[in-house]
């Protein structure tokens, strides 16, 4: 029994650094899109288009953070 129960908390601890790691990989491709995309269409300056495009992933990488955690508890409870 000791056994299950360690080798569920280190499935736990690989499903959570995974989530973290799918976060950190999203939000770093969201901010090189959000940059260039900024630039491109409004034509804003290249310091004010990398301010917007650092600030507004990295909010939409806390939230993909916290959907994929409630969305892996409820797809799989036991985790």
């Amino acid at each position: 029994m000791v056994y299950k129960k360690n080798f569920l908390s280190s499935f736990k601890e690989l499903s959570i650094r995974g989530s973290i790691l799918r976060a950190m990989i999203y939000t770093l491709g969201h901010i090189i899109i959000a940059m260039t995309c900024n630039r491109l269409i409004t034509g804003a300056s290249f310091d004010l288009a990398i301010l917007d495009a650092i600030i507004e992933p990295l909010i939409n990488g806390i939230w993909f953070f916290m959907l994929d955690r409630l969305w892996s508890k409820k797809t799989n409870p036991k985790i």
